[in-house]
């Protein structure tokens, strides 16, 4: 038996779980919150070693063998010749850098460039697109900018005392929008057209590399981004999807090659073990049932989800496109929701309550479907977030899915995942693991769903939603293939 550690620096907090190597059994657990405002848009990175050290006190690392570190995502680490950071961390929030993407989406010829040369268009969140507003705002530090590192590379790389040598992995390289996750190479011509000159990218990892050893002995796995990280601490694998419910979704599937999207609704992320994690977003999840809840005068979800069960599937022929902010998938940036089915016995509480879960979860099977349509497998949905544990999502789901949903209990997943990883980079370098082949960990405790009887009523919902937003949007999807 050995001992490792998960060290998860996400964009509030450090979490970091203690495991034991064969079986992911946690032993102990640290915290700590970052020392910054919660809704920074740039830090400096010192922030997140001091939130580590913290998290790590009272002997919480002793008798650990090798670390894994798991970050949050699309944060840019600007380092000069010296290794010097040239300004603070700019943030995957940030949103400053929404006009550069669109630049960059011009300066290439278009989406379908940026998809085939990297699987993504640019967003303002991507490193890509802070390279291009660092060199249209502040061009005398974009100037010495001489190397570029995301989070999670920049704290491995204090991790082994700053050695010449620097890494990542490819899961936090695909999602830079200057490495492809189909090609495995980066393209250091989309960092010069966004920086305007060339600068020193870090070495990327195989999943179960290592890093590099501390002087103390203490081995430091490649590490990945926080998505991926969690992907993996959670065990999903081919024909497994994850939904995530937050104020937006996302949905992501485990598939064994990289999909390239003209139309720009799949991102083309690589996964922690060797295979691919296609992405697709939508801009509205949980603010539709927020919204709908303060429309009704309704005090929180739990109040706002006990109300539509007590309608009755289709919600009396309502049906709510949710498109509150614009929306991704469909591209439909400029949209507003639609309400429709208005009639005098619908025209009641808790069916506009029911509409808002049916349409939210339509539209996240919407995203699902862009990926299935690509010939991605899925056997089973696991579902994350709060209102995941909602009665109402949890009764809707597996029908508008169509698949088995899985719930699993709440847990520092992205953690458990680094702790998977130096688990497996551990023992490849012990010659007792095989380096194609990750540990078998058990997979996280869950709820597990399934259509059953509602799975036809289910599907007739679902064919309601999307006739309606072929009626208000046509054509939405044509371009999805």
């Amino acid at each position: 038996m050995g001992i490792v550690a998960g060290l998860d620096s996400s964009s509030a907090f450090t979490h970091i779980v203690v495991c034991d190597t064969d079986t992911g059994a946690v032993l102990r657990r640290g915290f700590a919150a970052h020392p910054v405002e919660a809704k920074a848009t740039e830090i400096d990175p010192q922030a997140w070693l001091l939130s580590l050290g913290e998290a790590a006190t009272d002997g919480l690392l002793e008798g650990v063998q090798a670390i894994g570190v798991s970050a949050q995502q699309h944060g840019l680490v600007p380092l000069d010749h010296q290794g010097n950071l040239v300004r603070p961390a700019l943030l995957g929030n940030d949103k400053r850098a929404q006009v550069a993407a669109a630049d960059l989406v011009d300066g290439l010829g278009g989406r379908q460039a940026w998809a085939e040369a990297v699987g993504a268009v640019p967003q303002a969140a991507q490193p890509v697109s802070k390279l291009r507003w660092l060199a249209r705002n502040e061009p005398e530090a974009a100037q010495r900018v001489a190397a570029v590192l995301q989070p999670h590379d920049w704290l491995v790389w204090q991790l082994l005392g700053r050695p010449a040598r620097r890494t990542t992995d490819r899961g936090a390289a695909s999602g830079t929008g200057y490495w492809s996750a189909d090609t495995g190479s980066y393209r250091p011509d989309l960092v010069e057209l966004a920086l305007g000159h060339q600068a020193t990218l870090p070495e990327v990892l195989g999943p179960a590399d290592a890093a590099g050893t501390t002087p103390e002995g203490l081995l430091i796995s490649a590490g990945t981004g926080e998505t991926m990280a969690a992907a993996f601490g959670l065990g999903v694998g081919v024909g497994d999807a994850v939904v995530s419910l937050g104020a937006s979704g996302s949905v992501m599937a485990v598939h064994h090659e990289a999909l390239s999207d003209p139309a720009g609704m799949i991102t083309s992320f690589a996964d922690a073990t060797g295979k691919h994690l296609p992405v697709v977003h939508t801009s509205n999840a949980v603010r539709a049932l927020r919204g709908t809840a303060e429309m009704l005068g309704v005090e929180g979800l739990e109040e706002l989800s006990a109300l539509a069960l007590k309608s009755t599937p289709g919600a009396s022929g309502l049906v709510l496109l949710p498109y509150l902010e614009g929306e991704r998938t469909p591209r439909l940036p400029h949209a507003a929701g639609t309400l429709c089915g208005l009639r005098r016995e619908s025209m009641k509480p808790e069916h506009l309550a029911r509409a808002a879960f049916e349409g939210m979860l339509c539209s996240l099977a919407d995203a699902l479907d862009v990926l299935r349509g690509r010939g991605v497998e899925v056997r089973r949905v696991f579902m994350l977030g709060a209102a995941a544990e909602l009665p109402a999502v949890q009764g809707l789901a597996p029908a508008l899915f169509g698949t088995q949903v899985v719930v699993p209990q709440p847990a520092e997943y992205a953690a458990l995942g680094a702790a998977r990883q130096a688990a497996w980079a551990l023992g490849v370098s012990q010659g007792t693991a095989d380096p194609l082949t990750p540990p078998a960990w058990q997979g996280a405790a869950a709820q597990v769903l399934e259509p059953g009887e509602e799975l036809a009523a289910g599907q007739a919902v679902r064919q309601q939603y999307v006739a309606t937003r072929d009626q208000i949007h046509p054509g939405a999807f044509d371009s999805a293939g």
